[in-house]
């Protein structure tokens, strides 16, 4: 990928120019999609790395010496000079500042550099806006999160619920969301939260519970892996599909005035069940049993036609079936699924769930996807990406395992 020096182009004014900070992840591709749909020029910022990490927005790039609508740069919050060199640059009529460091659990290991990208970032970037003189030109997107609830004290939360987070992530993101609303008060910015309880997808992070769960469940049926490590089953959480979300991020800057909504979907789903459903998706029924740090999953049935179909949505060759089909036979009566306390954070959420009211009546915005939806996405997603390393494994290559954690 060419990361061009981007020159201001004039389109008469008939065409929208966003930048997105955080392109490449899960809801920057997917916001990269849905504003190209609707003919914006598109801008992303990518921090710099040895691997390019586009894999989300390759489908969606050109080269610019071959023309098209979407341009990368380099760039990182926690530099406000770069923040500011690319927004003056740019010019864009909206921001969208996804970029975050969002992993909570990873937010108590590494909680200075958290706090100075998830709530600096966003000063710096309603700063830049300031000091170039186009608070009156620009919108901007602030993306808040559910995690601003943590130890909820009503249910469902609203835009009206106290905020008490449980984590250096929800803290930095506490900072973003109240500095937002103080430049919007203080210089009449067109600037908004979207407090968005979990949204989840196949193009979602591999370290993230859910991902964890789907891509686990995959490697197991292909006896690439022996069982998923967990840490708490018991936290609940509001599942939505990101492709909703972002649609949502979209309608919140194009109201009238500017405004902070909760997008979620109003059910909250326990982390066993998320398990449970995604072993359905491939025949596999599991059974929880014992408490605590012994509690662990077991395969308790397997449903042969079930798998079958989800082998021939992924195109399975028929000399892999029966080998794949014995692997899911012999998971009966094992364990897939055990507890290991690093998994677990020193303060935990254990529930949330949105009440998108205000969305919905303001917005005219509805989650389109079930749970059962989001789980059917990952499975299936998940099932071709392994496939294609069962292939290579039974043509007699060896894997390097990934030394994620």
């Amino acid at each position: 990928i060419v990361f061009n020096d981007y020159r201001t182009v004039d389109h008469g004014g008939t065409m929208k120019r966003a930048l997105i900070t955080g392109v490449t992840g899960q809801d920057g591709s997917y916001l990269t999609e849905l504003l190209l749909s609707k003919g914006y020029e598109v801008h992303g910022i990518k921090r710099r790395s040895s691997l390019f990490n586009t894999e989300r927005i390759d489908h969606v790039y050109n080269d610019p010496h071959e023309g098209g609508r979407f341009f990368l740069h380099y760039g990182d919050l926690t530099d406000s000079l770069n923040v500011t060199e690319i927004i003056q640059k740019v010019k864009p009529d909206e921001i969208y500042n996804l970029a975050a460091q969002s992993h909570v659990a990873v937010s108590f290991v590494q909680p200075e550099y958290t706090a100075n990208v998830d709530a600096m970032g966003t000063l710096r970037i309603l700063e830049s806006v300031r000091l170039l003189g186009l608070q009156d030109k620009v919108k901007i997107y602030q993306a808040s999160t559910s995690e601003l609830f943590g130890k909820a004290v009503e249910f469902p939360q609203s835009e009206n619920t106290p905020f008490y987070p449980r984590s250096p992530y929800g803290v930095a993101k506490l900072f973003a969301y109240w500095i937002t609303i103080n430049y919007r008060e203080a210089y009449g910015m067109f600037a908004c939260n979207g407090i968005l309880f979990n949204h989840e997808s196949s193009r979602r992070g591999e370290t993230f519970v859910t991902r964890k769960i789907t891509r686990g469940v995959t490697r197991i049926l292909f006896g690439l892996d022996k069982k998923i490590y967990l840490g708490n089953l018991n936290a609940k959480r509001d599942f939505g599909h990101a492709q909703d979300y972002v649609k949502g991020m979209y309608l919140i800057l194009q109201q009238p005035r500017p405004d902070d909504y909760v997008l979620a979907t109003g059910i909250t789903t326990e982390i066993r069940e998320f398990i449970a459903l995604a072993f359905d998706e491939v025949g596999l029924t599991v059974k929880f049993q014992g408490e605590g740090i012994k509690e662990c999953g077991i395969v308790i049935s397997y449903h042969e036609d079930v798998l079958l179909s989800r082998l021939q949505s992924v195109h399975c060759a028929p000399e892999h079936k029966e080998n794949i089909l014995q692997t899911a036979r012999a998971c009966l009566n094992k364990v897939v699924v055990g507890i290991d306390q690093r998994y677990f954070r020193p303060s935990e959420v254990d529930i949330l769930i949105g009440d998108p009211t205000k969305a919905r009546e303001k917005l005219g915005w509805e989650p389109q996807h079930t749970v059962k939806d989001i789980v059917s996405d990952m499975i299936i997603s998940d099932l071709e990406k392994n496939y294609r390393e069962y292939v290579l494994k039974t043509r007699g290559f060896t894997m390097s395992r990934s030394c994620g954690i």
